[in-house]
């Protein structure tokens, strides 16, 4: 680059930087800054480095929503009911559960915002959107919850159901209206029930209003700034439009929860009311196999919930979880030989909750005992 490309390209940024800074525009301004200190690192990078760190600091982002008394939050012009909830700080019930390869992906997102210099240095700016995919109940909203927590920003949740006016035309302007709040403010903003309104342009039964609406949502998702976190959340990917999934830099699985996810999700929630839950956790996970997080948690609290009403041992009700019959039949068998050999239930009450005859609990356990003696004796000298 010639001294004179350069001085060019200074000159242009500054006067773009002064006139989105006059109009009042404070995320742009930052979108502007992260540009030069990404362009001009490698002839000044003490000064690339000095606005990075500017930057990541944010000495007024102490207090996320500060603008929100000078805007009000958006309203729906029809019900004048706020569109989006607010969470100023985020709290989580328990820690969440993620899958490995979700974890990593979550991970790198906050990391991304702690290490901005890293990406500047290598040419590359954060992730600006992530779309996250998988069927009702299994974490999404929590991960966004986690995420926000983890950043120390807010949380706003846009749900696109909800939102949908009677006159389509409105419900682009709702749009509109939220995401240049979102914009105006460091959080994590979470669009829910994407699919509501950003189906595929080519579906004929969809009329032409809805069909503006992705074109909406396009826009807005072009123009959404770097430091800015967009998530957006769907139970149904094969309704979205392919525009809409080119413009998520990152598309994260939220799978169905397996045995050991179960295990350590009933341990987590039940442990700060119920010392006894690891004894009792792996077992409910066989029960629970199939179901979402919440489905599970529904379950866990309407058992906590009968207990306490009924003053009853809250093993009980637990037992009482275990009487699922579509359970297949294998499972059951070491469901309930399990649950003998630790001493949680009798052989009785195993075949009363499970199904599995005792004499079948019996001769499970024995040769259980025989196999454990032989092994036991080949071990001896």
């Amino acid at each position: 680059m010639t001294q004179l490309t350069k001085k060019t390209d200074l000159e242009a940024d500054f006067l773009q930087l002064a006139r989105i800074a006059l109009s009042g525009r404070t995320q742009d301004v930052q979108v502007i800054l992260r540009r030069a200190a990404k362009r001009y690192h490698q002839f000044v990078p003490q000064f690339a480095d000095a606005l990075m760190t500017l930057l990541h600091e944010l000495p007024s982002q102490a207090s996320p929503l500060r603008r929100q008394a000078e805007v009000p939050l958006p309203v729906d012009l029809d019900s004048r009911l706020h569109l989006m909830r607010v969470e100023a700080e985020p709290v989580l019930d328990h820690e969440p559960v993620f899958a490995p390869s979700l974890e990593a992906s979550l991970r790198q997102l906050v990391e991304e915002r702690r290490n901005p210099h890293a990406l500047v240095r290598a040419g590359l700016d954060p992730s600006r959107a992530a779309l996250f995919l998988g069927p009702p109940g299994v974490g999404k909203t929590m991960a966004a919850r986690w995420l926000a927590r983890e950043l120390k920003r807010p949380l706003l949740i846009l749900d696109l159901a909800a939102v949908m006016s009677s006159l389509l035309g409105r419900t682009g302007s709702n749009l509109r209206h939220v995401l240049e709040y979102a914009k105006m403010i460091d959080c994590v903003l979470l669009l829910d029930e994407l699919d509501a309104i950003a189906k595929r342009r080519d579906d004929r039964g969809e009329v032409g209003e809805l069909k503006r609406l992705v074109t909406v949502l396009i826009q807005q998702i072009d123009d959404w700034p770097s430091s800015g976190v967009l998530l957006a959340a769907t139970n149904h990917p094969d309704l979205l439009d392919p525009a809409i999934w080119r413009r998520f830099d990152l598309h994260v699985e939220f799978p169905i929860p397996n045995e050991e996810a179960i295990t350590r999700f009933v341990e987590g929630t039940l442990t700060p009311y119920f010392p006894a839950a690891r004894e009792w956790s792996a077992f409910l996970a066989v029960a629970f196999v199939g179901q979402s997080f919440s489905d599970i948690e529904r379950e866990l609290s309407a058992a906590r919930r009968s207990a306490a009403l009924r003053d009853a041992p809250l093993e009980e009700q637990f037992a009482g979880l275990l009487t699922n019959k579509s359970i297949p039949k294998t499972r059951r068998i070491h469901l309930a030989t399990a649950l003998v050999d630790r001493g949680l239930l009798s052989q009785r009450r195993a075949r009363e909750l499970t199904g599995i005859a005792r004499d079948t609990i019996r001769s499970r356990t024995s040769l259980k005992k025989k196999v454990v003696k032989r092994k036991n004796g080949r071990a001896e000298p």
